[in-house]
């Protein structure tokens, strides 16, 4: 599947984060992107849009990254969740993972890191 048939969902409460994350993601073809700021818009976004993959922050308002995982996956099993953290500890890490998320990624991520997970995703392997 090439990137121009994909979606991706932003959630991070920084608009910053967002922007940067929107601004290169979009330049590489993909089909939509989509934003949320914090954790209850990612879950309502995600059974929305059914974007193909989410990046989501764990530490946000209202709902963390955690729990929104947790929604999304009992909402979508085969949801492709990449968390990403600036306080990324083995704890974050190990909830993430257990939570169900896809793959988890310290922040800041970089142009490189977007790009191979986003064509492993378009290629449907882990």
């Amino acid at each position: 599947m090439p990137l121009s048939n994909i979606s991706v969902m932003i959630c991070d409460d920084s608009i910053l984060v967002r922007k940067k994350l929107k601004d290169y993601i979009s330049s590489l073809g993909v089909a939509a992107v989509y934003e949320a700021a914090d954790g209850v818009q990612a879950v309502e976004f995600y059974k929305q849009f059914k974007p193909t993959v989410v990046f989501m922050d764990i530490v946000m308002p209202k709902k963390t990254g955690i729990e929104a995982v947790t929604e999304i996956i009992a909402f979508d099993k085969n949801a492709k969740i990449v968390m990403a953290s600036s306080v990324g500890t083995q704890n974050h890490l190990k909830e993430a993972l257990s939570a169900g998320a896809y793959e988890f990624l310290q922040k800041p991520i970089s142009n490189e890191q977007i790009h191979k997970i986003l064509e492993i995703v378009a290629k449907g392997v882990k």
